[in-house]
């Protein structure tokens, strides 16, 4: 009797709901709560704060507008490193794939440890077994999203729908009930700017932590190849879920800068539980806590669920082992969903400095991804004329050409910047074609077996 040959095909069971929903859980996690305290330290003004906000969701959405394109033209599971390894080549490719995977892999990493802190706070008794509890969270993750893709999928929408009404809950209750600060509470006499007599650093540290906390506005791109119908609903998940992130995001600064004094802000590391607990006192402080424990969960049920599909999009095209093609009867990819949590974990154990220190150098990675897709579009509009294209980009070529100066003018500022975490994505980008090489060499040997 002839054995079955294992599955290799993803299921085409998605729809738009599920890519609003991805959208929004792959992109708001604990940086929209976090990141409001840092920025306003660095920049003091509540003009110049928004103004940035402002800028990074005008790029969000142009982005998404150009990778719209992208999705429906070449509609394979993988986003950034589908489109770089057709536009440039395997190399590319894999470059902008094993970077996405491991950027990724460490913000799962980071979140998850963060969640095991917050469910300390609750339950004091876990206190010390952060790294454990976390690595328990994924693997019960992992054990769920093995069981299939439909089960998976529903617990991604239910998280994002829990996530979304609870932070406009939140900006619906400091206007209903916060006390609006004074125009002198507004200014924040210390901040770096004023310190330093120089914006460019500070500038260029916010626009991080803002890039940072709107990563996940392409998600739903990595699983066109198991939408029902791309080229019909991918413009509307995207743009729909970009739209409701943009609205959700410029709300709760709005609200957080409506009711925390700029000193009280600059000084916070949880902006939007200090609100709260401004409003209703320290009781409410469980309450915050709960809600971030569900907000981590969407983000990191999300990236559990795409991040794989790099890995089995590299396999399919000899980029990785070749077993990462497996899926299984659930529609999970069968190898590269296991590895990237055991990766993940591997991160967890070896400690939350590491995932911390690996999350700051994934901005880069991330903006390097988004500068790939943009160079792939005008590469692919001039080497592949006849390409089907369902979607077409508005102002071509001048909005992608934009965005790509755009970016990659950000990464050179970055590098400048900040060296101490750019020197390591260098030096990755350097050992990443021996690496490449080793990996072609590994799967030319095993089919000559």
């Amino acid at each position: 009797m002839q054995a079955s040959s294992p599955k290799t095909e993803l299921f085409k069971i998605l729809g738009v709901g599920f890519g609003i929903a991805v959208t929004i859980g792959g992109t708001i996690g604990t940086g929209i709560l976090r990141k409001p305290g840092p920025i306003a330290s660095q920049l003091g003004e509540p003009w110049l704060i928004m103004t940035l906000w402002v800028l990074v969701s005008l790029y969000a959405f142009l982005g998404t507008l150009c990778t719209i394109e992208l999705g429906t033209s070449v509609p394979k599971a993988g986003a950034w490193y589908v489109y770089a390894q057709r536009a440039f080549g395997n190399y590319a490719g894999f470059v902008v794939g094993i970077n996405s995977w491991l950027g990724t892999c460490s913000a799962l990493g980071f979140g998850v440890y963060t969640m095991s802190e917050y469910l300390a706070l609750l339950l004091p008794s876990l206190g010390g077994y952060e790294p454990y509890v976390a690595a328990s969270i994924l693997l019960i993750l992992s054990a769920i999203h093995w069981l299939g893709l439909a089960l998976a999928s529903t617990f991604q929408n239910v998280m994002s729908v829990l996530k979304g009404v609870g932070l406009l809950a939140f900006v619906i209750i400091c206007y209903a009930y916060g006390r609006e600060i004074t125009p002198e509470q507004m200014q924040l006499t210390t901040s770096r700017i004023i310190q330093t007599g120089s914006w460019i650093a500070p500038v260029v540290f916010s626009l991080q932590a803002i890039f940072y906390t709107y990563d996940g506005w392409h998600t739903a791109a990595y699983f066109t190849e198991e939408d029902k119908d791309p080229s019909k609903n991918l413009p509307k998940s995207m743009i729909g879920g970009v739209l409701l992130i943009i609205a959700i995001y410029l709300l709760c600064n709005l609200a957080i800068l409506y009711i925390m004094p700029m000193n009280d802000l600059a000084q916070s590391k949880l902006a939007a539980a200090d609100a709260i607990r401004l409003i209703f006192g320290e009781g409410s402080g469980k309450i915050v806590t709960v809600f971030l424990m569900i907000s981590i969960l969407g983000i990191v049920n999300a990236q559990l669920l795409f991040n794989p599909r790099v890995l089995y999009s590299m396999s399919r095209d000899g980029l990785f082992l070749k077993g990462g093609t497996r899926v299984n009867s659930g529609g999970t990819p069968a190898l590269a969903m296991p590895v990237t949590a055991v990766v993940a974990i591997a991160l967890i154990l070896v400690g939350k400095e590491a995932c911390e220190k690996l999350s700051d150098i994934a901005t880069f990675f991330f903006v390097l991804g988004y500068a790939s897709g943009f160079a792939s579009l005008l590469a692919l509009r001039k080497n592949e004329p006849l390409l089907p294209r369902p979607w077409k980009v508005p102002a071509y070529p001048v909005l992608p050409v934009v965005m790509l100066i755009v970016s990659l003018a950000f990464l050179v500022i970055a590098v400048i910047q900040d060296l101490p975490s750019s020197q390591y994505a260098l030096l990755f980008l350097i050992i990443s074609y021996p690496l490449y090489l080793l990996v072609r060499r590994m799967n030319r040997s095993s089919s000559d077996r």
